[in-house]
């Protein structure tokens, strides 16, 4: 028994107890308790965490403002406790917000806002200064400058988690020789075991923000990582959601709080890419998930036992001889003319004649009137009734599904089954209350599944999956959308099947994916640009994948790959994972991009891949970055991307499109290294041959190096000199065009150089030269020089493997 139980010895107390005992706390109390959610769970991840988050924070303060960003990270040793100092160069904070920005957590959250940034729930640097009080029990320190202010302001603040408030400390003006930005300053227990994570981190960031300047000082090390560009991330635009992915408590919210108050309108108002003609198709895709469709039948034709005319005069009572044969007549001609109606095209159709009539004979048709008529005429054309025992003969709607069933399933049943399948089927819409025969579509595949169960039942046969989804099919494409007017949004949004028709109709719906204006992502250019930067390799490539959806949340994906050169050739490669341009350092196991990787067949793309799935081994880089306005994290830390199918299928797609880049890259590698394999050997033995022929034929030594390059289809390149006269030959010997650029360094000026370019540098002349020379056949450059000079040919456009000089 606990001591609560023990102490209340009268049952009824017990409630009130526990209700006094209630209370609630304040989100900094919860992750006081719960660092490690943030990623504080020890000394060593907390200083790299600090980091991460003061540096995005930095990166993003700078962006906005359109500055390029220049940010100082430095950390001190202070006994048992590190300082952290990070600056940066950006637009400074105010006054007013500066003490809640760093100590108030969720303050400033960009949660809602469908935009790209690398913040997102407004905890990260509050929960930097948390950690620092926690474990060293000071206070941070914060010093910032707006744009055009004189001074700038100073705090000394923590956070009060009781009420999740800042506590301010220090409040004053000061002086600082930057013009704008912001300094944090915070202690904390730490240690610098996860040196090389934050040395990852800063590497990486400076990889895929290759716009930034980033300095690190460390007690023992300094690194500056230069920007290599100038050119900002394109600027981000705040987005609605798209309609596809978007959650029905999701739907439900928005129908409560949007002033419009017509489905269109909601549709058009709140959601991207929802126009007049898409909102439209989804309100004709949601009438039929919340009304059904109606079923269309035949019109009689010629000696059916079918008479529209005088069901509907019959039916129509006391508006003279005229009026009611005219009506009927009309009514039962556009029947006839329609081919196939739906109950409500009945009702169009009478309305219409009753009006017509109306109008030239003066009575009025009245709604009992005009309801009679409908009933009469529908029954006529659907006078189905749920006996089991009416033969295909005795009931033409049977008929016309049995045609129908007949068209749909692919192996010809026996007629005699068919006839009784139809003929159940054609009594399930005769026991439907609803006598207009108005249907969804999951209605309909049960009545079709139960009239495949019975027939199966009692006449030994069967109807598998696909022949009942090939009838619902073909069943579906005769029943007609009904007109009926959606409900209103107020409607809508007491209604929660009926919420749930219209997300699933937007679902359904094709609508054009999402804007991008929402998404700043690197670029393939700039990938590669970061790549080179900070990794000295042999090959690079990246490709950037077109926007997609998920959870109603624009997404892009995108891939890149550094192989061979000074990469680390032993062991797995290394795989970079990042989200909105953020370094994702740790719970790489956790991450779908590493399951993505490890799923993908590396020996495809010319990669060792040991049991022929993980990681591949060689001397390669792999990095994946998603840029999205709600990256799905599996943590509030924000180190794993969580497993979603859609995101997981761009990575794969992002990564393969690199990746066979690489293939090529790699396959022309083994093939240029074979070509100067069989090069080499040549080399070896046709002077060896040349040597035995002459000796054997007393003639002079053959020159093989033109024979060499025409058996190794190179191209061939090669200069003479006579009486003063030079020219250069180029002979292609390959089976494509080769493009050739060639610069002649001479010693004297040249002379009659027949349209080549001629720079004069440092008493040298470079004659320059380019041509385009087809498969088999040759082009020339000649010019002439007085007197002896020295030549110095450079060849440029084709690969050395590919090319022989003689010069």
């Amino acid at each position: 028994m606990t001591s609560l139980q023990s102490s209340l010895g009268d049952e009824s107390e017990i409630a009130q107890e526990l209700a006094e005992s209630q209370r609630a706390i304040s989100i900094a109390e919860f992750f006081e308790k719960n660092k490690h959610m943030l990623g504080f769970d020890s000394g060593a991840r907390g200083l790299v965490t600090a980091v991460k988050e003061a540096v995005d924070n930095a990166l993003d303060a700078a962006e906005e403002a359109a500055i390029l960003p220049d940010i100082y990270v430095e950390i001190q040793e202070n006994g048992q406790y590190y300082r952290l100092i990070v600056e940066d160069n950006g637009p400074g904070i105010t006054k007013d917000s500066l003490p809640k920005v760093f100590g108030k957590l969720l303050y400033g959250s960009r949660f809602h806002a469908r935009e790209q940034s690398r913040g997102q729930q407004g905890i990260g640097i509050s929960a930097a200064v948390l950690y620092s009080q926690l474990t060293s029990g000071k206070p941070a320190k914060i010093t910032s400058r707006t744009q055009g202010s004189a001074d700038a302001q100073y705090y000394e603040l923590i956070v009060d988690t009781d009420e999740n408030e800042p506590e301010i400390s220090v409040d004053k003006q000061t002086t600082w020789d930057r013009p704008h930005g912001t300094r944090i300053e915070i202690e904390m227990e730490a240690n610098m075991r996860a040196r090389q994570q934050l040395h990852d981190y800063i590497k990486h960031t400076a990889v895929v923000n290759p716009h930034a300047r980033i300095e690190l000082k460390e007690p023992s090390e300094h690194f500056k990582f230069e920007r290599v560009t100038d050119q900002l991330p394109d600027e981000t635009e705040e987005i609605r959601p798209h309609p596809h992915g978007v959650e029905l408590g999701t739907v439900l919210k928005m129908l409560e709080a949007t002033d419009s108050h017509s489905i269109s309108g909601f549709l058009q108002n709140e959601f991207t890419r929802v126009g007049k003609k898409t909102a439209e198709s989804v309100i004709e895709a949601f009438r039929d998930r919340h009304f059904g469709r109606g079923m269309t039948w035949p019109a009689p034709v010629s000696g059916e036992d079918v008479d529209v005319v005088a069901a509907v005069t019959e039916a129509t009572a006391n508006k003279g001889a005229s009026a009611t044969e005219e009506f009927a007549t009309t009514i039962a001609a556009e029947i006839d003319d329609a081919g196939r109606v739906a109950y409500h095209d009945v009702e169009e159709i009478v309305d219409d004649a009753a009006t017509a009539a109306e109008e030239a004979h003066g009575t009025t048709f009245g709604t009992t009137v005009r309801e009679n008529a409908v009933e009469a005429a529908w029954l006529e054309l659907a006078p189905v009734t749920s006996d089991d025992d009416l033969s295909i003969d005795e009931t033409r709607t049977a008929a016309d599904l049995y045609r129908r069933v007949n068209d749909a399933t692919s192996s010809r049943k026996d007629d005699a089954v068919l006839d009784a399948f139809a003929t159940r089927l054609a009594g399930k819409f005769a026991d439907e209350d609803d006598h207009r025969h108005r249907l969804t579509r999951a209605t309909l595949r049960s009545h079709v599944d139960r009239a495949a169960e019975l027939t199966e039942d009692r006449d030994d046969t069967s109807f598998g999956d696909t022949a009942r989804e090939n009838v619902t099919e073909e069943l579906w494409g005769l029943m007609a959308t009904v007109p009926t007017d959606p409900p209103l949004v107020r409607e809508l949004a007491d209604d929660r099947d009926g919420a749930s028709d219209l997300v699933e109709a937007m679902r359904s719906t094709d609508i054009m994916a999402p804007p991008t204006r929402c998404l700043a992502p690197i670029t393939d250019e700039l990938i590669e640009a970061g790549l080179k930067k900070e990794f000295d390799a042999d090959f690079y490539a990246a490709a950037t994948r077109d926007a997609e959806v998920s959870g109603g949340d624009p997404f892009v994906v995108e891939a890149g790959i550094a192989y061979g050169g000074e990469l680390e050739a032993e062991g797995s490669a290394d795989v970079l994972r990042f989200a909105n341009r953020v370094p994702l350092v740790y719970q790489r196991g956790a991450c779908a991009t590493t399951d993505v990787v490890k799923s993908i067949g590396w020996r495809n793309y010319g990669l060792d891949q040991p049991g022929g799935s993980g990681l591949p081994n060689g001397p390669a880089v792999i990095m994946v970055h998603v840029a999205s306005t709600n990256v799905p994290f599996t943590s509030e830390s924000k180190d794993a991307v969580a497993n979603v199918p859609e995101i997981e299928d761009e990575i794969e797609l992002a990564i393969r499109e690199a990746s066979r880049e690489l293939k090529r890259y790699l396959n022309k590698r083994r093939s240029m290294q074979q070509r100067r394999e069989k090069r080499n050997k040549l080399g070896t033995i046709l002077p060896e041959m040349a040597k035995k022929l002459s000796a054997v034929t007393g003639r002079e030594p053959l020159v093989i190096d033109d024979s060499i390059a025409r058996i190794m289809n190179n191209v061939l390149v090669e200069r003479t000199v006579e009486d003063g006269t030079v020219t250069i030959t180029v002979e292609n010997n390959a089976d494509t065009i080769a493009d050739v650029d060639l610069t002649d360094i001479v010693s004297v000026e040249p002379q009659e150089t027949n349209g080549a370019q001629v720079i004069e540098m440092d008493g040298e002349w470079f004659v320059k030269w380019s041509e385009s020379v087809g498969s088999g056949d040759e082009a020339s450059l000649e010019y002439s020089v007085d007197g002896d000079a020295d030549f110095d040919l450079s060849v440029e456009g084709i690969e050395d493997e590919l090319l022989t000089v003689n010069a």
